[in-house]
């Protein structure tokens, strides 16, 4: 075991998987000898040269669009994106090529060694063009794989199965965690399973759920209601697609009561995919309507950033909304 935050543990797995398999190459926006804007490539191109780990042109279309061609001709391409909020050039290359190539092809074909990693939300005043949370723009797609971290042992199993997995996989970092986030990560190479929840506290009065960053807000207002003797569950979703129904819904049966949060904005955001499935599957066990507390509907603001964000008071205050229904 060895101390690393959410940046260190992704550099470990990234060094485990490209000593595992000469296949893997790094390329994106400044990743080579700069080591990326948040320095998470670091020391990739003097370990494995510039073949493996290289830096790519300012166009992020042209990224994925030769990710594809790598990926579908044998390579383990792991792009980088610089900033989530930057994917959307790209998005119909992800969209109408990465997610269906196999599709398209009858399996002839297939972008499924393709990783994209790319950070994402807010909490570093970065505005509007480098706060944004668009994971669910990307649930909407089938053939890929959506996966967030919430922690640093998380981020470098998770990013060794997606790597390995044999589906394209969308590996989304929260930023706010990247230096912010440590913990013990095992120095040897594991993989945590992808499109598994994740039980981080047990409790019988309300299902807490969330992803990335926002499960330690649900984690500190699950420590305020057990002030007031409410006994919070809480969920890490960990894969946005595919998503752990069987183990959302069970713990909504046990509980009645469900609240997800998220830091993108409320109307379309995967909460209400979430809300419509457990309604649908655990209605005569719901104690109270299903509760969302997640971003405005608003352009992500500089100024007001600690009132758009659904904080662990705004998750405290509908916790006791829900309790008392």
């Amino acid at each position: 075991m060895a101390q690393m935050n959410l940046l260190q543990a992704i550099n470990s797995a990234l060094i485990t998987a490209m000593t595992d398999d000469e296949k893997v190459m790094v390329f994106g926006e400044d990743v080579g000898h700069f080591g990326g804007v948040f320095r998470a490539t670091s020391n990739l191109q003097e370990k494995f040269g510039k073949r493996r780990c290289f830096n790519t042109p300012l166009t992020e279309q042209g990224i994925i669009g030769f990710a594809n061609g790598l990926a579908s001709q044998g390579s383990v391409p792991v792009a980088e994106i610089q900033f989530g909020d930057y994917i959307f050039p790209a998005f119909d290359q992800i969209v109408n090529e990465t997610s269906k190539w196999r599709y398209r092809s009858g399996g002839q074909f297939s972008c499924g060694t393709l990783t994209i990693r790319t950070p994402y939300g807010g909490g570093i005043a970065g505005g509007l063009y480098h706060s944004q949370s668009p994971e669910a723009f990307f649930a909407h797609i089938p053939g890929m794989k959506v996966v967030i971290p919430r922690n640093p042992h998380q981020a470098k199993g998770l990013l060794l199965a997606s790597i390995r997995d044999d589906n394209p996989v969308l590996f989304m970092e929260p930023k706010k965690l990247y230096r912010s986030s440590v913990g013990d990560v095992p120095e040897n190479d594991y993989v945590l399973p992808l499109g598994k929840a994740d039980l981080v506290k047990e409790g019988k009065d309300i299902t807490l759920l969330a992803w990335g960053a926002q499960v330690e807000i649900i984690e500190q207002a699950a420590t305020m209601a057990q002030e007031i003797g409410i006994s919070c569950e809480v969920l890490d979703l960990q894969s946005i697609l595919p998503w752990d129904v069987e183990t959302v819904c069970e713990s909504v049966c046990k509980t009645g009561r469900l609240l997800i949060n998220h830091e993108a904005p409320l109307t379309g955001g995967f909460a209400s995919e979430i809300a419509a499935t457990v309604q649908e599957r655990c209605f005569l066990h719901l104690e109270s309507p299903i509760a969302r507390v997640c971003g405005l509907d608003t352009p992500y603001p500089l100024a007001h950033e600690k009132e758009y964000m659904p904080d662990q008071l705004k998750t405290f205050e509908a916790i006791k909304r829900t309790i008392d229904y």
